[in-house]
């Protein structure tokens, strides 16, 4: 019989390594947006009632990182579903590649807010920006380091990994850009049930 009919795992792979890692990545994605969630909500709370947010203006660069962090994911998707290796493996360094550009670019957003006098300390939506884009930025980091133990050892499973990881990058990416962009003291009444 067929092994692969019985959902056997196919020649290869290692069953217990790939769903250990599997696994703890699940966990690792649920306390990570956890931890997001929970900013959110202070910046939401932060927001909520007082007099001394000033909404600041998100430079061009966020969308351009924000294309670059798109592409990251839809190559590393690509990486995962291509089974010729050499293939796979072209398509996970123009992830990591792209992955790069969206820090590059963060940076270079971070220093047209800086430029313009936007800083950490003074306005809390600023404060908020700052940390929250470094929290990502850490979150990218390790998501590089981990593509980086991939690209030496570009196992499908492991590849598969990484391009989920990127997944939830750009997920909690878009959140984070959609709260930081658009959601304002007065969208925050609107939504309560306060205006």
């Amino acid at each position: 019989m067929n092994s692969a009919v019985l959902g056997a795992p196919r020649r290869g792979v290692e069953p217990g390594a790939a769903a250990v890692a599997g696994t703890g990545l699940w966990v690792f994605i649920g306390v990570a947006s956890t931890l997001f969630l929970l900013f959110l909500s202070a910046y939401v709370m932060r927001m909520d009632g007082s007099g001394d947010w000033s909404p600041i203006g998100m430079p061009w660069q966020l969308w351009l990182s924000t294309a670059l962090l798109v592409a990251s994911s839809l190559l590393l998707h690509r990486s995962s579903r291509t089974p010729d290796p050499i293939r796979a493996r072209q398509w996970l360094l123009a992830g990591g590649a792209c992955a790069f550009g969206f820090l590059l670019v963060q940076l270079w957003g971070w220093q047209v807010l800086q430029a313009a006098r936007v800083v950490l300390v003074g306005n809390p939506a600023a404060s908020f920006f700052y940390v929250l884009t470094t929290l990502h930025g850490l979150h990218v980091i390790g998501g590089l380091v981990g593509w980086a133990v991939t690209l030496r050892d570009p196992r499908p499973w492991r590849i598969a990994l990484c391009a989920r990881y990127w997944h939830f990058l750009l997920a909690v990416w878009v959140v984070l850009f959609g709260a930081l962009g658009w959601l304002t003291p007065d969208v925050v009444d609107f939504i309560c049930g306060r205006s």
